[in-house]
């Protein structure tokens, strides 16, 4: 069983969006919406439990197959036991995958995928954010602010690396931080699809609304070392609730030199999660 969580316009469209995020059709699955509440822009933020159908034609191809193998073993036993493609395909299984297969069984999760440096939070060297995409990427935000009728502040507060940090202030920036900063999350997204879409030139927007983003980092900080301290009395892993890339930065970086731990990050966006683990 899978959770998911997709923003539609109805609870109809959620097995489409399931379906889609998981790279198969709506046949393949079963969907169940277990918890609903208000998204961004008039849409629905559902949380799916999601259980995939096996195809029941499935098995007998593959015991049919079986025995034919079997059947070819017979006359070509001396062409089964050569000892270089035996070597070889050991080799051709790649050594990163063998060391988080030992943990997924206790958590009921899949194999490890992505190290922090490549989970979508990497810094590309050849992208250095400008102040003139800084202000490309203000004014497209203003556009969108006003078309929604809120009077917000918009304004570039730092440029870093590959990121242009965005301050929104003012009488509604309230309404773009939402509780536990999931409308400013949603916004965010947003926001860097259009630019990219836009743009394409790999620079991405971090957006803040009443000092949120600060406040919120601090949180992270204490969380991520007391969650690390938990791993290394108990000699278990744990795993963060689902964060955005910017978050999930905040934790790798938090815990890159602590001793006995290691983090990386599994899943699909938006779903993606960081895993500290026992080095």
């Amino acid at each position: 069983m899978e959770t998911l969580e997709v923003q539609v316009k109805s609870a109809d469209e959620a097995a489409e969006a399931a379906a889609k995020q998981l790279g198969v059709t709506v046949k393949d699955i079963k969907v169940k919406v277990v918890e609903e509440s208000a998204g961004l822009f008039g849409k629905k933020k559902l949380k799916l439990q999601i259980e995939r159908v096996e195809a029941k034609a499935a098995k007998p191809k593959a015991t049919k197959a079986k025995a034919v193998k079997e059947e070819a073993s017979e006359v070509e036993v001396e062409e089964e036991k050569p000892a270089k493609p035996a070597r070889a395909a050991k080799a051709a299984k790649p050594a990163k995958e063998e060391k988080p297969a030992a943990k997924p069984a206790a958590k009921g999760r899949s194999k490890k995928e992505e190290s922090p440096a490549e989970d979508g939070e990497k810094e590309e060297s050849d992208v250095v954010a400008t102040k003139k995409d800084g202000e490309a990427f203000v004014k497209m935000i203003e556009e969108v602010l006003e078309v929604a009728g809120l009077e917000v502040n918009v304004k570039v507060s730092e440029i870093q690396g590959r990121y242009v940090n965005i301050q929104l202030d003012g009488n509604d920036a309230s309404h773009l931080v939402g509780k536990s900063g999931e409308v400013l999350n949603s916004f965010q997204y947003i926001m860097n699809l259009m630019a990219a879409n836009k743009f394409n030139n790999g620079v991405r927007i971090t957006l803040d609304g009443n000092d949120y983003r600060r406040r919120r980092e601090e949180v992270l900080r204490d969380l991520a070392t007391n969650v690390a301290a938990e791993v290394l009395k108990r000699g278990e892993e744990a795993v963060f609730d689902a964060l955005p890339a910017f978050e999930r930065r905040i934790v790798h970086k938090v815990l890159a030199e602590m001793d006995g731990i290691q983090t990386y990050s599994e899943g699909e966006e938006p779903n993606r999660h960081v895993v500290v683990a026992p080095a």
